[in-house]
C-alpha cells in the first residue's frame, strides 16, 4: 500500500481556514494567523504576509474580517529550526 500527501502551502491553508469560518459573523485575523502558525510550524511567512493573504481569500469569498493582529511593517524576529 502507498501513501499519498498533498503538499499543503501557506495559500492553501489561508484560503482552507476563510472557508471553515464562512458561517462565522467575521473572521478574527489574529485567531487566523495562531491557527496557521499551529498547522504549519516552519511557515516562513511573516504576521503581516497571513494577514494580506487571509484578507484576500476573505474578500474573494465573502467573509467580513476583524483586523485585530497585532502586526508591525518591519521585519519580524524568526527562532531558527
Amino acid at each position: 500500500m502507498t501513501n499519498t500527501f498533498h503538499t499543503v502551502t501557506v495559500e492553501s491553508a489561508a484560503e482552507a481556514y476563510v472557508l471553515s469560518r464562512g458561517k462565522a459573523h467575521f473572521l478574527s485575523i489574529a485567531q487566523a494567523i495562531r491557527a496557521i502558525r499551529t498547522l504549519m510550524p516552519a511557515c516562513r511567512a511573516t504576521d503581516r504576509e497571513l494577514e494580506e493573504l487571509l484578507a484576500v481569500a476573505s474578500f474573494i469569498h465573502g467573509v467580513p474580517v476583524a483586523f485585530d493582529a497585532k502586526t508591525a511593517d518591519v521585519v519580524e524576529p524568526r527562532p531558527h529550526s
